[in-house]
């Protein structure tokens, strides 16, 4: 296939654009993309739109394949994608969801003030280093055997607050309550259970970090006193997945995807876009091995809000008070939903790699307290820039199927980030900004700011399409990276 370009491209609203099916003979489906036009410019650079073709051609796709406006060039699936395949005979694949199975953000809130943290910010950056692991393979503290990795497979963040690392309040505010039911340990492999034994509590490397913020703007006061924000406060954002674990995983089902097509006789464009029937035996093994990595993942990141916790009270005391979780969500991830199309409700599988669920207000798995208002979406920006706190909106199950982006999105790749970032300067240039970073020399440049997409325009561009509200804006003081 000819790489997309922007004749290749119609334009559907100032905020939309699709990619006909004529375009290319194999697409089931129209591919479409939120973005406003410089974006889009931006968008074109690398092969992400092609990869977004690709899966238009998915067996049992629905609508059309989607990206957001921070995607960029992935595996099979372009980061920041969504597909919809038929419930239960349309196609599931690895490369729908990432290697970093349900990799996600989730945000605590304090009763501090920017204020009250200000001369303590050096001594809190480096309490939360010494808590929490960080780093390529690094592994933790705590160390579980064969029968406790199946439980954390089994339970999620409920296994992490039953062994003292958080309170049930916490589970109430995790997309799924931190465990999808349909896990199966038995069909995660030995290997990715070693890789997960010690990594439990720890953030890894690459964009992973844990950040202290402080809210600069409020949008919209009655959603942001729901949410329990005010102007000045200082919040906790943390940002991970499942680690090795979940590596392994993606890598174990690619591969045996990957030889299963020929026997559904399934041709696909792209072989990283290997899939197989969802109701398939090899279809619902990887699924429930793939629900088994992000329970693991919600443990994760459970078990790091409680060693986040131990650093805010060992340096803020009683003074400091408990920091609450406002909420946790998945952006790699693959679920079962009831979604309309053409008029017709209908189960389908949705595929979330780098997007975030973004459901309305009245959807009933949300927390009672933020029903009427909408999921709460977090969308981190990069270290030195601003991150975001949004509302979803009954307009986003319409046109993408409940998502909403994940963050900026990357604009160069870690080896030409490498190139051009001289990271010891960087470092002291956020600082003179009043940022503290924490972290090595190499993540910090191939996390640089310029590496990504201006998450402010990625933020506006969705919320002008109407599929989530600006809530907040939160800026960094000081962050933590692998």
């Amino acid at each position: 296939m000819q790489k997309i370009t922007k004749s290749h491209i119609k334009k559907v609203t100032d905020y939309l654009w699709e990619i006909p099916k004529s375009v290319f003979s194999e697409m089931k489906v129209p591919a479409r993309i939120l973005a406003n036009e410089e974006l889009l410019d931006d968008i074109l650079e690398d092969r992400s739109l092609n990869q977004l073709v690709n899966v238009a051609c998915l067996p049992g796709i629905k609508l059309a394949s989607l990206v957001m406006p921070d995607v960029h060039e992935g595996y099979g699936f372009p980061i920041g994608g969504v597909a919809a395949t038929n419930y239960p005979d349309g196609a599931i694949t690895p490369g729908g969801i990432g290697y970093d199975i349900n990799c996600g953000v989730r945000l605590m809130t304090s009763k501090l003030n920017r204020e009250d943290v200000q001369d303590k910010l050096e001594t809190l950056s480096k309490t939360l280093l010494e808590q929490i692991p960080t780093g390529m393979g690094k592994g933790g503290t705590i160390k579980i055997s064969t029968t406790e990795m199946n439980d954390v497979l089994a339970k999620g963040a409920e296994w992490a607050v039953e062994n003292g690392y958080g309170t049930y309040q916490d589970l109430e505010r995790i997309e799924s309550n931190g465990k999808l039911l349909f896990a199966d340990a038995s069909l995660v492999s030995i290997m990715a259970k070693n890789r997960g034994a010690d990594q439990l509590g720890t953030i890894g490397s690459g964009n992973h970090f844990v950040e202290v913020d402080y809210v600069e703007e409020i949008y919209d006061e009655e959603i942001a006193k729901a949410y329990d924000l005010k102007i000045g406060q200082v919040v906790i954002l943390i940002h991970t997945g499942s680690r090795g674990l979940g590596h392994q995983v993606a890598t174990d089902y690619i591969r045996k995807m990957m030889t299963a097509m020929a026997k559904y006789n399934i041709k696909v464009p792209d072989r990283e876009l290997a899939c197989v029937p969802f109701n398939s035996k090899d279809g619902q093994d990887y699924f429930k091995a793939m629900c088994a990595a992000a329970n693991y993942a919600w443990c994760n990141r459970q078990i790091i809000s409680w060693e986040t916790r131990k650093a805010w009270h060992a340096v803020f005391g009683d003074q400091g008070g408990e920091l609450r979780l406002l909420y946790d969500v998945a952006h790699n991830i693959a679920k079962i939903e009831d979604h309309t199309i053409g008029g017709v409700q209908q189960k389908v599988i949705v595929h979330r790699k780098g997007a975030t669920r973004a459901f309305g207000p009245g959807f009933k798995d949300l927390p009672e307290v933020y029903r009427q208002y909408g999921q709460p979406v977090l969308i981190p920006g990069s270290m030195g820039t601003c991150s975001y706190v949004l509302s979803g909106t009954a307009k986003s199950k319409e046109i993408t199927f409940g998502s909403c982006c994940h963050g900026a999105g990357r604009r160069l790749s870690r080896t030409a980030a490498k190139r051009e970032v001289n990271a010891p300067v960087l470092k002291q240039e956020l600082l003179d900004k009043g940022i503290v970073v924490k972290g090595s020399f190499r993540g910090i440049a191939e996390e640089a700011p310029i590496a990504y997409k201006d998450v402010n325009m990625v933020v506006d561009t969705v919320v002008a399409s109407g599929i989530a509200k600006k809530i907040a804006k939160l800026r960094p003081l000081t962050v933590i990276k692998g």
